[in-house]
């Protein structure tokens, strides 16, 4: 039986935070599994990425959007 992509992406996102979460941890662990690169190169390239962003943020140099507000609109884009 085929999964359809759209049901699926629904029923995860109904899911409570945490359970969201692990999902999330396992799909990129396994994007990272699929690819030539050193784990440990992605992930140190994660942390620099994750401390420049902060570092704009905390230098006011960022736009912050109310995540109330963002997550209404990826709700209403995903329901289509």
């Amino acid at each position: 039986m085929a999964i359809n992509p759209d049901e699926l992406r629904r029923e995860a996102l109904a899911l409570p935070d945490v359970e969201r979460a692990d999902l999330a941890a396992e799909l990129l662990d396994s994007l990272e599994a699929s690819t030539d690169e050193d784990p440990s190169a992605i992930r140190s390239a994660w942390g620099a990425e994750i401390e420049r962003r902060a570092r704009r943020v905390m230098a006011g140099d960022a736009a912050s959007h109310d995540w109330t507000a963002v997550r209404r609109r990826v709700s209403d884009a995903l329901d289509g």
